[in-house]
């Protein structure tokens, strides 16, 4: 038996043009054609793809998922015992992660404030305070530096573990159309880069001006830059690029 790219695309829950990416790019190529010349998906090829999809999940750029599929030497078996691992790896994370937005949660309620330690714990190998001296000695005379100062004072563990989702969310959804080669100045992905601005609102009102130079900092600072390849190896550069053509689109 054999299905259309829209019936796998509704199967696995991507687009069709994501499925005519992985065929253009072979990481996933149809294994018969219609008489019509259409792409017929069979048994194998959802096999294929539902290991691609668990790699992506699981945070693996295209061409390292591709290397890993045409391992000779790894057999299904094994792709399947190292997503095994990596998604208990995953979960095991999240449900600390939960824990902790649980315990603020609690403090938040009960009117405790955080320690430095607890506060570290709900960020994981991030620290909101770790950057915090130099942020005050290049912006601290600046009124988005005094807003967010002011509207940090009232969010809660929380409401920070919410801001990161969020944030995380944004970038993962920039990732995809990049990895579908949309280009950054798209209206899709501008749209995404107004998106990203909003987020910043929740710190302090960042005007297209302050975006790009946010933008620029993305990719001229290693540490920003690290933090959105590690989503995909060229985000920032991306997100740059669309912050820019985001800006001229709603300047005009």
């Amino acid at each position: 038996m054999s299905y259309s790219v829209g019936q796998v695309a509704g199967f696995a829950g991507v687009t069709v043009r994501t499925l005519h990416h992985y065929d253009e790019i072979g990481l996933l190529s149809p294994g018969g054609r219609s008489h019509a010349g259409h792409r017929r998906y069979e048994d194998a090829d959802l096999d294929r793809l539902q290991r691609i999809l668990f790699y992506r999940e699981l945070g693996f750029p295209l061409d390292e998922v591709a290397v890993l599929l045409d391992d000779p030497d790894t057999d299904p078996q094994e792709h399947l015992r190292r997503q095994h691992a990596l998604l208990t790896d995953r979960i095991d994370r999240l449900k600390e992660m939960a824990a902790a937005v649980e315990l603020a949660m609690e403090a938040d309620k009960m009117g405790i404030n955080l320690t430095p330690e607890e506060k570290f714990e709900a960020f994981g190998d991030f620290d909101p305070d770790q950057y915090a001296a130099e942020a005050e000695e290049r912006w601290g005379n600046t009124e988005a530096y005094r807003q967010s100062q002011q509207r940090a004072a009232k969010y809660t563990k929380e409401d920070w573990q919410r801001f990161m989702a969020e944030h995380e969310g944004i970038a993962r959804r920039i990732a995809a159309l990049m990895e579908e080669g949309v280009p950054a100045g798209s209206e899709a992905a501008t749209d995404l880069a107004e998106e990203h601005r909003g987020w910043i609102g929740h710190s302090y009102d960042c005007s297209y001006e302050m975006h790009r130079c946010l933008g620029e900092m993305y990719v001229a600072d290693p540490r920003f830059t690290a933090t959105y390849d590690r989503i995909r190896p060229g985000l920032a550069v991306y997100l740059r690029d669309a912050i820019d053509a985001n800006a001229a689109r709603r300047e005009k």
